[in-house]
């Protein structure tokens, strides 16, 4: 089982940011953390680097789910989405696979809402991938 899901947009990178916040939240997740990657590896190490944003993604529902299940998950949360620029207009998309994450806890509980969460990250993946671009305000 891989530890990661993930699918390639044929978008450039700032439209493929836009369209993986708007899945995310149609699928009930929030976005609670964002790295820019590109930005810190300039700022403290002076090296330039592709774009690359790292957004955390939480279902509060969920969180406080499994958090009832298993008090220290919190140490696993948020669900990582990397967005990383791919060259010639694409974009890839990789999120955590939290089934993957949580086999290493022995329960079985938490497995369950796991490969739920895991279910609406791929949903999520996957409409980022279909989703027209946002029109222009008039």
């Amino acid at each position: 089982m891989s530890y990661y899901l993930t699918r390639t947009l044929d978008a450039p990178f700032a439209e493929a940011v836009t369209r993986v916040r708007g899945a995310l939240a149609a699928e009930g997740f929030d976005v609670i953390s964002e790295i820019d990657v590109q930005a810190i590896l300039r700022a403290r190490l002076g090296v330039e680097f592709r774009p690359y944003l790292v957004l955390g993604a939480c279902d509060p529902a969920l969180a406080c789910e499994a958090l009832q299940v298993e008090p220290k998950i919190g140490a696993m949360l948020p669900c990582n989405v990397v967005i990383q620029d791919a060259g010639e207009g694409r974009t890839e998309v990789a999120a955590i696979n939290p089934l993957s994450a949580m086999l290493a806890i022995d329960n079985p509980e938490l497995h369950e809402k796991a490969a739920h969460v895991a279910e609406k990250l791929r949903n999520a993946v996957q409409r980022a991938c279909v989703a027209a671009p946002a029109s222009p305000a008039a």
